[in-house]
């Protein structure tokens, strides 16, 4: 049984994204309760935490509640912000496996026990403003609404056209703005870059670089987008393949090319139909 705001469309707009390198302590609180609602014993929660860890279960303490709880509380408490989400991957993955697992008695939302898990963690990733979201089992970065939307569709509309190598680079730059501990904020430039140039050659007929078709074919792009496109190749060259010392591209400028990559990738999309 869905929620009463679900039932009546009653959602509340996501939270502005205020934190990413991070875990607080609510998150930690909150993945607890719901592995619990997902169906795992606290028993089988610490297996997963202490594998991922790397710790040796407490052998004294054999109740579920509260001793093998409070144990595992007070590993997630005191583990690094990166390794919470290591563990919400693996505990993702052992649902997955693990069909059999009831979800809570006292849940009726009638999913499987990795479906709640994931939609219940990403609404509360929305709720709580982190920066991230889990996709089919892996934490991927979530950028704004806007940013999410543009990406999801320009992804669509080029496998929808067989631009599957176009699509599949703008997914490499999503994997590694969300990378951790550390995005790799360059990669992410690069893959950007190669979806775009990937998709205007075939739009272009060329074979010719991004920076070059731009400069033959401004019939491509409508002005003056043309210069928008000319200079972000130019900025992508110094800050995504030629790095200078001391001159390391932000995440936010990353995220700002990654989302006007998959903008055109889909305005290209679009006339490739």
């Amino acid at each position: 049984m869905s929620r009463f705001s679900e039932r009546n469309g009653l959602y509340p707009p996501d939270a502005e994204i205020t934190a990413r390198h991070e875990a607080p302590e609510a998150l930690r609180a909150t993945l607890i309760g719901l592995a619990y609602r997902s169906g795992l014993k606290p028993s089988d929660l610490r297996r997963l935490v202490c594998d991922a860890l790397f710790l040796a279960p407490d052998a004294n303490n054999w109740s579920e509640t509260p001793n093998i709880d409070e144990e595992v509380r007070g590993y997630l408490r005191d583990c690094d912000w990166f390794h919470a989400y290591d563990i919400i991957e693996i505990i993702y993955r052992y649902l997955v496996t693990h069909p059999n697992i009831g979800a809570f008695l006292g849940d009726v939302s009638g999913l499987h026990g990795h479906a709640l898990f994931e939609g219940e963690l990403n609404r509360y990733f929305r709720f709580s403003g982190l920066g991230w979201q889990l996709s089919n089992g892996i934490i991927e970065y979530r950028g704004t609404e806007v940013f999410e939307d543009t990406l999801q569709d320009a992804a669509k509309q080029l496998n929808a056209v067989n631009r599957h190598t176009s699509a599949y680079e703008l997914h490499e730059a999503i994997r590694d703005l969300s990378r951790r501990p550390e995005p790799d904020v360059t990669g992410a430039i690069q893959h950007a870059m190669a979806a775009l140039e990937c998709v205007a050659r075939d739009v272009g007929e060329s074979k010719d670089t991004l920076g070059t078709i731009v400069s033959r074919r401004r019939d491509l792009f409508p002005a003056p987008l043309d210069i928008v496109v000319e200079k972000a190749w130019g900025w992508s060259s110094n800050f995504g393949r030629h790095l200078q010392e001391g001159k390391s591209p932000s995440i936010e400028e990353a995220e700002l090319l990654v989302g006007i990559s998959g903008s055109l990738c889909r305005y290209f999309a679009s006339k490739l139909k």
